[in-house]
């Protein structure tokens, strides 16, 4: 009997192809919906489905075959890993980051404001004593700039990011970056 290359070799690599397509296209269409990027998330959502179905009919027609089952498990999770790739390289969309310190902030306000970057300061209580308060919200591409400015500036000082849905109004650095698909497709990427 002779070695059936196709149902054994080949067709789990397709199977594995398509399962990385379509939770590639899935994981993205998640974030771009918590993103508000209505446009883009029909389409996604589209491509996904018909990819899905071509792949689950191979994977129903060959259920003998635990190469198939195999591929369709490792195109999920390469998937998932491959979507949250992309989204880190096109880094779209705003963050908010709140900055925490009792240290002194001068430094840190003007560095921010020189970089045309919207900040809100807040006198508060901590745990130990008052401490300052600095909300900025900055473009995701950004992000790294300003956390490498609250290293220097306030290096002690607690922040955490969150992604923003939607703004109106406000300050925002002149610094747009390079494009979404120019960063996606960049090997050179300074994200972390």
């Amino acid at each position: 009997m002779e070695f059936d290359y196709f149902s054994w070799v080949i067709l789990p690599i397709l199977i594995f192809l398509a399962r990385l397509g379509d939770v590639t296209m899935a994981t993205l269409r998640h974030i771009f919906i918590s993103k508000g990027f209505k446009k883009i998330v029909p389409i996604l959502g589209f491509f996904e489905v018909l990819i899905w179905l071509v792949a689950m009919r191979q994977v129903f027609s060959h259920l003998d075959n635990a190469a198939c089952f195999i591929a369709w498990a490792l195109g999920f999770s390469a998937g998932t890993y491959l979507g949250m790739l992309i989204d880190e390289r096109l880094a779209m969309g705003m963050q908010i980051i709140r900055i925490i310190t009792n240290e002194d902030i001068s430094g840190l306000k003007e560095v921010l404001k020189n970089n045309q970057q919207g900040i809100t300061i807040i006198d508060a209580e901590g745990a130990y004593g008052p401490v300052k308060v600095i909300f900025t919200i900055v473009k995701r591409i950004n992000k790294f700039e300003v956390i490498e400015l609250i290293h220097k500036h306030a290096p002690n000082a607690f922040y955490s990011i969150e992604d923003v849905k939607s703004l109106e109004h406000g300050v925002f650095s002149k610094n747009n970056g390079s494009s979404a698909l120019s960063r996606l497709f960049s090997f050179n990427n300074n994200s972390k």
